[in-house]
């Protein structure tokens, strides 16, 4: 089976260049494990640390290391270290994660092939910059296209979101939603859609960040994509997911404006602020099952079983028990990770505007 990576830069699978720097780079074996040969000159230790687990790789002179780690099935982030400091390596993967460039393996899990490239036709990702009365600059933002895509027809959007200390390109390198959504749609599985994937970290001028993507999605980005592409401007024609600090956007976002989203999605997902001390006026709607029910067709909240927040999940979990709400509500093998979160968007598209 055809296996692409998908990479903030260009990036070729062989070994790097024996004549300029050494025969880098790493390989997947098939079982799981990756062989990694790496050269960091004058380092007496070489470590790959996915946060506080530590992957040492063996000297091999010539300030050359190797070895064989075995990180689990999966999108695996990292930080390269030597001797304690950070390295950003160009013969592995990169993308953007932790508010920083990182290197990351992409390694397959079995059984999970919903995002392979051959057999479909494929849509298009496109990069828009957009002016922000919010930011007082321009925003960017990507947009997935259907591989049908019609000018002349009008179609539903999703707006989707990313985590903290992430960007607008980490649902489509990271989550590979555009190759998931191709699949789908070849399947018959899933209504064509535009996706909207703007950045959730951007800061107002007046200083604002945790607030500032939804004034900026609400003033800025949706009249931008309503004014740029041929799209359906009617809240049973718009959706809004996210995850970590995009499924607390979203709920802050379809909560307060139920009038103008029916469909919402939160992902490693949080209804109410993990920070203290936030007013939280957008939970009256869960006060009124009745309204809440009328007002969203799919409501998700889905979360990984060894999330580090899953604590937050099932205090939301109680805070919701006995209202009358309609719900759905997944659990996924997994941690605060992309293999979840890719788990979570496969699982959720095909709810997307369908009737009934």
């Amino acid at each position: 089976m055809e296996r692409a990576i998908d990479t903030a830069v260009s990036y070729d699978l062989p070994f790097g260049e024996p004549s300029r720097d050494g025969d880098q780079g790493f390989e997947l074996l098939g079982d799981g494990k990756v062989r990694l040969r790496l050269k960091a000159p004058g380092a007496k230790e070489l470590v790959l640390d996915q946060f506080g687990k530590l992957f040492p790789l063996t000297p091999a002179g010539d300030g050359m290391f190797e070895g064989v780690v075995d990180m689990g099935p999966g999108f695996q982030y990292f930080f390269l270290k030597a001797d304690g400091s950070d390295l950003l390596s160009p013969y592995l993967p990169i993308g953007y994660g932790c508010c920083r460039p990182m290197n990351f393996l992409d390694i397959p899990v079995p059984g999970e092939d919903w995002d392979r490239l051959e057999g479909v036709p494929h849509g298009a990702v496109t990069r828009h910059y957009y002016p922000s009365s919010v930011t007082g600059a321009h925003e960017v933002c990507l947009v997935y296209t259907p591989p049908a895509y019609d000018p002349a027809r009008r179609y539903p959007v999703l707006y989707l979101q990313h985590g903290y200390g992430e960007n607008e390109t980490g649902w489509v390198y990271q989550g590979h939603v555009a190759r998931i959504a191709d699949r789908l749609m070849a399947e018959g599985r899933m209504a064509e859609m535009l996706i909207v994937m703007g950045n959730g970290m951007a800061k107002a001028a007046d200083g604002e960040l945790f607030g500032a993507f939804p004034r900026v999605l609400l003033t800025d980005l949706i009249p931008f994509i309503e004014g740029r592409y041929p799209v359906e401007t009617d809240k049973w024609h718009r959706a809004m997911a996210g995850l970590s600090m995009g499924s607390y956007q979203t709920s802050l976002v379809t909560l307060s404006h139920p009038e103008l989203f029916g469909w919402a999605g939160v992902f490693s997902g949080f209804l109410r602020s993990p920070r203290p001390g936030v007013r939280e006026d957008h939970l009256a709607l869960l006060e009124d099952a009745e309204r809440f029910n009328r007002s969203f067709r799919v409501f998700y909240r889905a979360m990984g079983t060894e999330d580090i927040y899953f604590e937050s999940f099932a205090r939301d979990d109680e805070m919701l028990e006995g209202r009358g709400l309609n719900m759905i509500r997944r659990i996924f093998p997994g941690g605060h990770d992309w293999g979840v979160w890719r788990r979570c968007i496969h699982d959720f598209l095909p709810l997307l505007f369908r009737e009934g």
